[in-house]
Parts: structure tokens; sequence; C-alpha cells
């Protein structure tokens, strides 16, 4: 008897198709067949589609389908914690501090229209005794803004020019760490064309909040913008055994609270309710309106300023590193995280502190010598 005409011809297509994308189809599936035929994925499925990707497994089509149509259905927390896993199994890992560890999940797209403070405030924090930690890339889509390897070399600190081991010996000793994922995290950077040509944020953004090269436990702080992702990312760390968690809504999605209204966040403590936080620069003699990004080299200016206790920058810088203080357990509360914040940058010590790491860089990666002030 022969065989049914259609069967034989859809075994004939699958076995053209090879293993490999007959399983990404069925991944593709479970996110992408419509509302009531899409079931998600587990938390394995998740991990085993983002590895897939990373590996280079896949086609450039399969891979745009999957990213864009998990966009359009909106990861779960199951899911964001598969793709965490993948990260910590595929990508580089920072060594175990004897510091107290802060981490930062900020849009790898960067900032366009605000100036940045977080740089600023990682070395106040460093100053502080706190290790932290710093993940991005090179400008990327959507928003191809200012990054952090671009503004830290504008403060004489060029960390992305180290390879990993230097950066990990760095982190180690100096305790300040920036992961630069075109140079330490290849297999995520070949993602970065096809994220090109969608042209929209797929989940892999949410991921690159919540996710930490710095494995052990640690104070992750990451931003957003949407209230459901606040809830998304606190759900996200309960399943993967998150002991503390800030989520920030920060400015364009960033960590760096604003000065000219009120700034949300909440502190979350395992399986305890979140502690809600709605505070008010002007209340500490703090507001000032959110300074315009505009070139990079005036923001060169405006930090230094800043770090030398002066200029448009202090008031935010003084906000958002008191504030990082308190919660990281540095301070007993909002009003002595800014009083040290502010006695750190008075007697130079952030500044110092600056110095003092671009000198640690002179002999990691062979740099020019730092800035005098």
């Amino acid at each position: 008897m022969l065989p049914d005409p259609i069967a034989a011809r859809r075994q004939q297509r699958q076995r053209q198709l090879g293993a490999d994308a007959l399983r990404f189809r069925e991944l593709i599936a479970k996110v992408g067949s419509g509302e009531r035929t899409s079931t998600g994925l587990d938390r394995a499925e998740a991990a085993e589609a983002l590895t897939r990707l990373l590996q280079g497994q896949v086609s450039e089509a399969q891979a745009g389908a999957f990213l864009i149509a998990h966009r359009l259905r909106r990861p779960q927390p199951c899911e964001l914690a598969g793709m965490v896993d993948a990260y910590g199994a595929l990508g580089p890992r920072l060594p175990t501090s004897d510091r107290p560890v802060i981490s930062f999940g900020v849009p790898f797209d960067g900032r366009s229209r605000t100036a940045p403070v977080l740089p600023l405030t990682a070395l106040l924090l460093n100053a502080a005794g706190l290790a932290v930690v710093l993940q991005g890339g090179d400008p990327m889509p959507v928003k191809y803004g200012v990054t952090h390897a671009e503004l830290l070399a504008a403060l004489g600190l060029p960390l992305a020019r180290l390879a990993w081991d230097a950066t990990a010996a760095l982190f180690a000793g100096e305790g300040l760490a920036l992961l630069h994922q075109p140079c330490h995290f290849a297999s995520a950077e070949r993602l970065i064309p096809i994220r090109e040509q969608i042209g929209k944020r797929p989940p892999i953004a949410t991921l690159e909040l919540l996710w930490s090269c710095y494995p052990d436990p640690h104070l992750q702080v990451s931003g957003f913008v949407h209230a459901p992702t606040e809830q998304m990312m606190g759900d996200t760390w309960a399943l993967l055994g998150q002991a503390s968690g800030i989520t920030v809504k920060g400015l364009e999605g960033s960590v760096d609270l604003p000065t000219s209204r009120v700034s949300i966040a909440a502190h979350h403590n395992g399986d305890r309710e979140p502690e809600r936080l709605l505070l008010q620069a002007r209340d500490h003699g703090l507001r000032t309106d959110e300074l315009e990004l505009s070139t990079l080299s005036d923001w060169s200016g405006w930090a230094r300023d800043a770090l030398l206790g002066r200029g448009p920058l202090l008031k935010p810088l003084l906000w958002n590193g008191g504030f990082l203080l308190w919660r990281s357990g540095q301070q007993p509360s909002l009003e002595a995280g800014l009083a040290e914040a502010d006695r750190l940058i008075s007697s130079n010590v952030v500044d110092d502190r600056r110095l003092q790491l671009a000198q640690q860089l002179m002999q990691h990666a062979g740099t020019g010598p730092p800035e005098t002030k």
C-alpha cells in the first residue's frame, strides 16, 4: 500500500530541515501560536531555547521569529528565569569578592535624553567599600544611546579595553568590573544584528536587566519603565532565589533616580512583600531639573565637576549615592546615606578613587597615565 503522499512529503521536508531546526520550530510554536494555542515555555525549555540561540544552532529566520513572537506574547517569570540560567551557564563569571557586592541592570541600548549618573554613583559606592558590577555593550538597537564603556572612558577609566581575565583581576583587587559584551560575551553579541533587523526590544532586553555576571549572593539593582515589568522582575527573582533586589523606575529605564519628581523604587527581600519606596529629592534640598544629555565631552566635564563637589550633576550624584548607601546597608538611613555621600565627595575620596583605579588600569591594560585634578 502506497504511503499517504502528503505525509510522505511532510516527512521528507522534515528530514531536510534537520533535528535542530525541527526542535527549535517546536519552541517557536509554544510562544508564537496565538492566544488560544500558545502554551509558553517552562524554565528548562526557555533555557534550552536561549542556549540554542547563543550557540548559533538556529537560522537567522528562526531566531528572528522566536524573538519577535516572544516579545509580542511577553515573557513569563519562569521563562525569564530559564533565560537567566542560560546566561549563567554560558556567560563569563566574576570571582567571589570579600566585599558586599552591588550589581546594576540597566538597558544595554544606553541613554539618549538625560545625563547618566550611574558611572559616578558606582565610583562613590566603590569608594565606600562596595564591590560594583556594571554590564553593557557597544551602541545597540533600539536606542543606540551612550554606553557605560563610553562614559567610563570619558572619566579616564577605559574598562572595556580589558580582557576578561584582567577584568576579573581588577574586580578581585579593586572591587569594580565592567562586563563589555562585545569583548566578554561573544555568543550574546551574535544576536545584535538580529535585534537590529527586527527593530524592537526582545525579551533578552529584559533578561539583561535581571542577569549578573557575579554569580554569588549580591544586591541586584535593576531599572524599569512600566509597572508590569517591575512585577515580572520580582517574580523572576523569587524563582531564581535572588535574596535582595531593588527595582527603580529610573530615568529612561535606568537605575538613576530622578531629582525633579518623586522617586519610585521597591526593595525585594526574598519571600517578603516588597518594601515600597516613594522619595522626594526636594525634601532633602536636592531637587533639580534633569540635565539634558548633549555631547560626551559636556558630560565628561559635568561628571568630573560632580566628583569634585560642584556643577549640575552634583545633586543627582548625592541623591543616588545616598539612596544606595542606605539600601545596601552601608548606612542606617537615607539621611545618613546622604551625609556620607556628601562627606566622600567633599573630602575628594571619590575622585581620588577614580585616580587610583586609573592607575590600576595602567598595570592591567597598559593605558596612558591617569589624569590629575
